[in-house]
């Protein structure tokens, strides 16, 4: 030593230790005995493994042995401890064991506290704060001996620090290795290190017995738990005079009070029952060392396995259990389980006693289950996340973790998960490179998890409550909730609480801490107030020295805190950057959430949200006990993980499509996050994410289609050039006319460039393009057509209909199946009534042939045979009949009986079986152009939207009324003029004829027009009546009071109304005998002269129709009066009642022109001959009835089915039956003119023309 140049620390520490008095060995340690070996081997070996067993005096007793042999000079003798409380401990042993104060010549530094001064020659301190050292001294400059205890245990600290030596010692030469454990697998470290020495050192110098007392059974056969047991096994103890502290090892704090809740029962006399645990005060652990008057239990977990010794301990309780902390790869979570302890844990703890006196060891199991125990437990490296180490490593470039030198080298998978997690951080890239942030993490000496907290904390200006709230979640919670009193606890914790987020209780807590501190008189009184709160004043004590060195070294790395509050949101987005793997989703009716990676878990009881829940959720941690927990839980939006999460989302993209209005290809993104969905529909620019996906789209759907908007012209060219073709496939109804879609976007697709798939990007490319070539884009119609659609002409299929003057918009449409297929006439709402319904049967010269075979086909055959080849027929009957207002049937009926002599009746052709394209669709529309209705029956449509009444002079009426709203003025008289039959008005922009007309209004007339001469002749003729009647109101009242044998044909006609119905009825009739004979008048001179005409023959013309209605009614009467005593001929009566409702109904006299009115006395009285001979011969009137039949059947079916207006000849045709009737049953009575069955038949079917 003397010959190297000591540096100042050096010499201090030289001066320090010269200071010493002479070291002393306790000569009942049995490490003593093989001082001088130990001491040669350090010098000899680099590394030196020391392999002793429980009792030894190894921990204590290394450090002098290196201090003696001049270690601890040029550097500190650095000695580790995988717990805090031990390494406290024990430099608490060896300073007084050197007559040293704490803090001097020996020291210690754990998280919290640092008591190693610069004259330190020891230095005790945990596996953490060593690695920690690291980083800022990757060599370790600091040490010239090294002293790893307690090796057995395997922690993942140790492993690493064990592997990092194995690449350190190269090249620090003057660096002495030691490796202590009272059980160990010597061979492998000494393999591990080049075959090391290993040094065995004895154990306890007294011996111990092992007994097995597995749980027994009671009187009703149940088993004994954990804390009867040891009851029991105290009895056992305390047999026979036996003296000693007995050591009680138990899984963890819970189990420890529940064992002492049970020896306090059992009333054991003059025992004190003590815990250890880790996170006891420093006063109450020191009550563990110090020896009292009283036997003493000791309840403790693992703590007491190791490294620490308990004094006079005697005799050791050992359940065999543990609560071991596992890492679930597959589910992300730790698992905190109690499970039976390895051999060499058992055999740890038996070697607890034996140190003082003959010792016992009582195991609760029995002896076979010990030997099928393993035998060492599992390293801790193959029970944890190794994202810790991976960083560290990743930080001092240690290369892969795979090839780092572990002495038992982590799965592949484990190493994969650790990666991972640090992925999700986001602290390394897909290359496994630590990225900027991985940097800053790894200068926190914090678990990964929770340092990311505090880098997002800088990120979302919240670091004030997450430096507080990490800190929190570093330790273990300040919060006690003791078993007993678990209500008063919740109680006194719940003005912290936050009904949102369990993690802003710490905010909260916090500013209560600080506070209290602020405030308080005395560490006793404020110890008591934190006890009052259910607080525990260490564990606020250690939040409080975390927080200021977090607060401390992020300050250093330039970090700004917030001096305003943050919201919920910034604080719990920063949270989710680090527990982002801590994400659930409350399952569908199910009392657990799905978390991530198909895990499921429930909400911890103590938490805000365990009752009320809520749909997204963030925990602090998920810990498997009995079932798989979330602690620490808080409320979070998923919008929030999109944001977080954006390097981990899982994205899929489904129905790309084309938006005109935004001109680009959109999709809808379904994002997911661990398996969890987050967003099941999200509308993205597609373009960016599948460029010639878009780019498919963009030209199959704007281009092709034509679904763009662009003032482009050969977009414009296109577009007209394919909807040309279009409609002539619609007008040939045909789909084969246009290419298919596929050639079309193979033509774009040759031309547009790769990568263009919006509307900004094409516009700009197309200019420049078009700059060399202008026809660059413009598509030929011989390129678009598959062959010429010969015959699809303007002539064949026009594109508008005129009827009456007036044009009509014709539409094609191929779409079989749909309402609009055929062709589709558009008719404005003001135009209805100028549609000639019969025009349009005949459609467009395009199709009419087509109808016509159809037509011609549903004949019976019979009739069919005679017009075959039918094709041929149609194209004949084509060329020959130009489309008319005649209806098309009766047309078709002309040309066959004029062609073939051959009458066909209308009711022949099966109009059911036409296909739907050739019958005319119509569509009505308003003045808007905003479709009314639409069908194909015509009729139905007029009667639904014909306008009803169009005032006279006025050039178009309201929409909602059809032909005719009526003008203000009223006339009593012919002051208005001459009237013109017809009018020009302008009408939906087209010029039409309405047709005048007087409108009677019961005093007056109004001046109306009409859309068509056949309505307005028939309001014509009353309104002309009713101005008559007013001119002659003196002749009027005249021949009111004077019509002969009023009263009596009253009375008669009461079946059918009223005297005063009679009264007005003769008085039309004779009106119109008297004043409207044709033509009618036109001029007020011509109505004047036609009054004066009229005038004088009214009282006479009137007497006669009064005369004339009496008759009919006095045989009316007859009729009806006979025919009750006819019951037994029903079909004979039931004829005679149809034909008298057809000839008398409520309007008889007025509706019945005075030239049939003049039969019908003849032909009731023919029903009365009929109704005699009926009596006499009812076989004769059955067979005159089966003639009569056929004829009114067929008449009737014509009348029904008729389109339109009546048609006269129909009307004609009613009167000859009733010639007909005359002649078959009254033959007597004579007929006018000459009729037979055969002859009606022939007239009938000349109708069909």
């Amino acid at each position: 030593m003397s010959g190297q140049k000591l540096s100042t620390l050096a010499e201090r520490r030289l001066a320090r230790i010269r200071q010493l008095a002479a070291i002393e060995y306790p000569a009942d340690l049995p490490v003593v005995a093989r001082r001088a070996d130990i001491a040669a081997a350090i010098e000899k070996h680099q590394v030196v493994i020391v392999c002793g067993e429980t009792g030894s005096g190894k921990t204590t007793q290394l450090p002098k042995i290196c201090l003696s042999i001049g270690r601890g000079v040029h550097g500190v003798i650095g000695h580790t401890q995988p717990r805090r409380v031990a390494a406290r401990s024990v430099a608490a042993r060896i300073a007084h064991e050197l007559k040293s104060e704490l803090g001097g010549l020996v020291g210690y530094k754990v998280r919290f506290n640092d008591q190693v001064s610069q004259d330190s020659a020891i230095k005790l301190m945990t596996d953490g704060i060593l690695l920690a050292e690291i980083h800022s001294d990757p060599l370790l400059r600091q040490y010239d001996t090294l002293i790893i205890d307690e090796a057995h245990e395997r922690s993942l600290n140790i492993d690493f620090l064990l592997g990092y030596f194995k690449q350190l010692l190269p090249q620090r030469s003057d660096l002495k290795l030691i490796i202590t454990s009272a059980t160990l697998d010597a061979e492998r470290f000494s393999k591990h290190f080049g075959g090391a020495p290993v040094l065995q050192v004895s154990g306890r110098s007294y011996p111990v017995e092992i007994r097995y007392r597995p749980p027994q059974q009671d009187e009703e056969g149940e088993i004994e738990d954990v804390p009867q047991a040891i009851c029991s096994a105290l009895d056992e103890l305390s047999i026979g005079g036996l003296k000693g502290d007995v050591l009680v090892f138990l899984p963890g704090e819970r189990e420890i009070r529940e064992a002492a809740e049970a020896l306090r029962k059992h009333q054991h006399k003059g025992i004190e029952i003590l815990p250890l645990f880790s996170r006891l005060s420093t006063a109450e652990q020191d009550r563990v060392f110090k020896p009292g008057n009283q036997r003493r239990v000791v309840l403790a977990t693992n703590v007491a396995e190791t490294s620490l010794t308990v004094p006079n301990i005697g005799y050791v309780i050992d359940p065999g259990l543990a609560r071991i902390n596992r890492y679930s790869i597959r589910q992300k979570v730790e698992q905190l389980h109690i499970e039976k302890i390895s051999r060499a844990a058992a055999n740890q703890r038996a070697g607890r006693c034996g140190r003082v006196m003959s010792g016992i060891c009582i195991r609760l199991y029995d002896e076979q289950e010990f030997l099928q125990r393993p035998e060492f437990t599992d390293p801790e490296i193959f029970r944890v996340s190794l994202a810790t180490v991976i960083l560290r490593m990743s930080a001092l470039g240690l290369g892969e973790v795979g090839e780092f030198p572990f002495i038992e080298p982590p799965g592949s998978r484990a190493i994969a998960d650790g990666y991972q997690l640090l992925h999700e951080l986001n602290a390394i890239d897909d290359q496994r490179r630590l990225t900027k942030l991985g940097h800053e993490l790894a200068k926190l000496p914090l678990d990964p998890k929770i340092a990311r907290l505090l880098l997002a904390g800088k990120q979302y200006q919240c670091l004030t409550e997450i430096v507080i709230i990490a800190s929190a979640l570093s330790l273990q919670d300040p919060r006690d909730r003791p078993a007993e009193r678990r209500e008063a606890a919740d109680a006194a914790h719940q003005r912290f609480n936050d009904e949102r987020s369990d993690f802003l209780a710490y905010p909260k807590l916090w500013a209560w801490f600080q506070n209290a501190v602020k405030h308080k008189k005395s560490n006793k009184q404020w110890a008591t107030e934190c006890r009052d709160h259910f607080l525990s004043p260490l564990r606020l004590r250690e939040w409080h020295e975390l927080h200021q060195q977090l607060h401390a070294q992020l300050a250093e790395m330039g970090a700004r805190f917030n001096e305003q509050p943050a919201s919920y949101e910034q604080v719990h987005k920063a949270l989710l950057c680090g527990l982002i793997g801590n994400i659930g989703t409350r399952a569908v009716n199910e009392p657990h959430y799905l978390g991530a990676r198909e895990t499921k878990f429930f909400i911890a009881s103590n938490s805000v949200l365990a009752k009320k829940g809520a749909k997204w959720v963030l925990a602090a941690e998920l810990v498997e006990t009995t079932r798989l927990y979330a602690r620490c839980v808080a409320r979070i939006e998923p919008e929030w993980l999109e944001e977080v999460g954006a390097h981990l989302m899982k994205r899929s993209y489904y129905d790309p499509h084309w938006e005109k209005k935004a001109a680009q290809v959109a999709a809808w993104e379904r994002s997911t996050l661990f398996g969890l969905l987050i967003n099941p529909k999200k509308r993205v620019h597609y373009g960016p994410m599948e460029p010639e996906d878009a780019r498919a789209v963009f030209i199959r759907t704007a281009l092709v289609e034509g679904e763009f908007n662009t003032q482009a012209p050969f977009f414009a060219h296109n577009r007209k050039l394919i909807a040309d073709i279009e409609a002539l496939e619609h007008k040939a109804r045909r789909p084969d006319v246009l290419v298919d879609d596929e050639l079309i976007f193979a033509f774009y697709d040759a031309r547009i460039p790769a990568g263009m798939h919006n509307g900004a990007d094409f516009e700009k490319w197309r200019k420049e393009a078009e700059r060399d070539n202008p026809k660059l884009l413009f598509l030929k119609k011989d390129d678009l057509m598959r062959h010429e659609a010969a015959g699809i002409t303007t002539d064949q299929f026009p594109p508008q209909l005129a009827m009456n003057g007036v044009s009509y918009a014709l539409a094609y449409n191929f779409a079989p199946g749909k309402n609009d297929d055929g062709v589709t006439l558009t008719v404005p709402q003001a135009l209805i009534n100028q549609v000639s319904a019969a025009r349009c049967e005949w459609l467009v010269p395009g199709l009419l042939a087509e109808k016509v075979t159809q037509l011609a086909k549903s004949l019976p055959q019979k009739l069919r045979r005679h017009l075959v080849p039918v094709p041929e027929f149609a194209a004949a009957f084509v060329a020959a009949v130009p489309p008319s207002d005649t209806p098309l049937l009766q047309a078709i009926a002309r040309y066959i009986r004029e062609q073939k002599q051959l009458d066909v009746p209308l009711d022949g052709f099966r109009l059911e079986q036409l296909p739907q394209h050739l019958l005319m669709n119509f569509r009505v529309i308003d003045e808007h152009g905003r479709q009314l209705g639409m069908g194909r029956n015509f009729m139905q449509l007029r009667g639904e939207w014909a306008p009803k009444v169009v005032a006279a002079g006025k050039a178009a009426a309201p929409q909602k009324q059809s032909a005719a709203s009526a003008t203000q003025a009223r006339h009593v008289t012919w002051d208005f003029g001459d009237l013109a039959e017809t009018a020009q008005v302008a009408r939906a922009g087209q010029t039409i004829t309405v047709f005048n007309a007087l409108h009677d209004e019961g005093d007056a007339v109004t001046l109306r027009q009409y859309d068509t001469r056949d309505e307005a002749r028939a309001v014509h003729r009353g309104g002309l009546r009713r101005l008559f009647m007013q001119a002659l109101k003196e002749q009027v009242k005249y021949l009111e009071k004077n019509l002969p044998d009023l009263q009596k044909i009253a009375m008669l006609f009461l079946p059918f109304g009223s005297p005063q119905d009679l009264q007005r009825q003769i008085l039309s009739l004779t009106f119109d005998r008297c004043c409207l004979n044709e033509p009618w008048p036109e001029t007020e001179k011509d109505f004047t002269a036609r009054c004066k005409d009229g005038k004088s023959r009214l009282n006479l013309v009137g007497q006669e129709i009064a005369r004339l209605v009496g008759a009919v009614l006095a045989e009316y009467q007859t009729v009806q009066k006979a025919l009750p005593g006819f019951k037994a001929h029903g079909q004979a009566t039931q004829d005679i009642r149809s034909q008298l409702e057809g000839l008398l109904h409520k309007e008889w006299i007025a509706a019945t022109p005075y030239e049939r009115l003049q039969h019908l006395p003849r032909y009731l009285k023919a029903i009365n001959v009929r109704l005699d001979k009926l009596r006499a011969n009812p076989a004769r009137d059955a067979q005159n009835m089966a003639q009569l039949q056929p004829l009114l059947q067929q008449w009737l079916r014509r009348l029904h089915a008729q389109p339109g207006a009546a048609d006269e000849r129909l009307e004609d045709f009613q009167w000859l039956l009733q010639e007909l009737r005359v002649s078959l049953f009254a033959q007597e009575l004579k007929t006018p003119v000459i009729v037979s069955v055969k002859r009606l038949q022939k007239v009938l079917e000349s109708l069909n023309g």
